[in-house]
């Protein structure tokens, strides 16, 4: 899934880019920039929760909220590309930070608690 959503984040750069007739750089079109900084933000992200998924399986901790917490990150990061088209932060950014950060810090706390034992 995060694979596709790239794809979608990548293909939406390339049509700004193309409307734009810009083919290095943003041009100084703010919705290319936008587009590409929604893509670039998600390239930053995802890794950090896919090694935490698969550590975490790995690990024998596999299961619904695992696939919950994963499925909730990858929500926010659509919702986030699809907010960053907009002027301001509104609300499917925010939402998208949101079901970003909170799912990357319990797939923090759980490695850590796996790591340790704990679980």
């Amino acid at each position: 899934m995060a694979a596709l959503i790239n794809l979608w984040l990548a293909i939406r750069c390339g049509k700004a880019r193309i409307e734009a007739k810009a083919m290095h750089g943003d041009g100084g079109h703010p919705l290319l920039l936008k587009r590409m900084r929604a893509q670039a933000n998600f390239v930053e992200y995802t890794p950090f929760a896919l090694l935490l998924v698969l550590g975490l399986e790995l690990s024998g901790h596999a299961g619904w909220p695992l696939a919950l917490t994963a499925s909730l990150f990858l929500i926010g990061r659509v919702s986030h590309g699809l907010g960053m088209d907009a002027d301001i932060a509104g609300p499917l950014r925010q939402a998208g930070m949101a079901l970003t950060f909170l799912p990357l810090l319990g797939l923090i706390a759980a490695a850590l608690l796996a790591a340790f034992g704990l679980i």
